[in-house]
């Protein structure tokens, strides 16, 4: 088992919380709430993971956060 970090957001157009998870062709979808979101993730995530081909190491691993602050 292995884990992964999705970016989360909410598209105040669409009303719905929006997933990606970075450096994995393809592994982004949608959901009316964070559990759907999940759940939607998750799924995508196998499928995206059932075509990779490369080895394991080159898969993303999660390092960290940064907040940046810019005068708008």
């Amino acid at each position: 088992m292995r884990t992964f970090v999705a970016y989360v957001e909410w598209d105040p157009e669409t009303k719905r919380y929006v997933g990606t998870v970075p450096g994995i062709k393809g592994a982004h979808t949608q959901g009316v709430t964070l559990d759907e979101l999940q759940k939607n993730l998750k799924e995508v995530l196998e499928l995206c993971l059932e075509e990779y081909t490369g080895p394991e190491e080159d898969l993303p691993q999660f390092v960290g956060l940064q907040q940046i602050q810019v005068t708008v």
